[in-house]
C-alpha cells in the first residue's frame, strides 16, 4: 500500500477512529525512538555526550528536576 492509499484511507475513518490510529501512531513511534536509542547505545554513538554529561555533573553544573 503506498502513502498516497494510506493518506486516502485516513479520511475515511471516523473521528473515534483517527483517535484510535494516532495514539497507535504515537506509541509506535515512541517504540521506535526507543529502539533507536537503544542502538545507538549499544553502538557507542552516545559515548562522547554522555561524558560531557558526566563533566558537567561532577562539575556541579546539574540541577535537581
Amino acid at each position: 500500500m503506498s502513502v498516497e492509499e494510506l493518506q486516502i484511507a485516513i479520511t475515511r475513518l471516523s473521528a473515534q477512529e483517527l483517535i484510535e490510529l494516532m495514539a497507535w501512531l504515537e506509541e509506535y513511534y515512541a517504540q521506535m525512538w526507543d529502539r533507536q536509542i537503544e542502538e545507538d547505545l549499544e553502538a557507542g554513538r552516545l559515548d562522547a555526550l554522555l561524558a560531557d554529561v558526566d563533566k558537567e555533573y561532577e562539575a556541579g553544573l546539574s540541577q535537581p528536576l
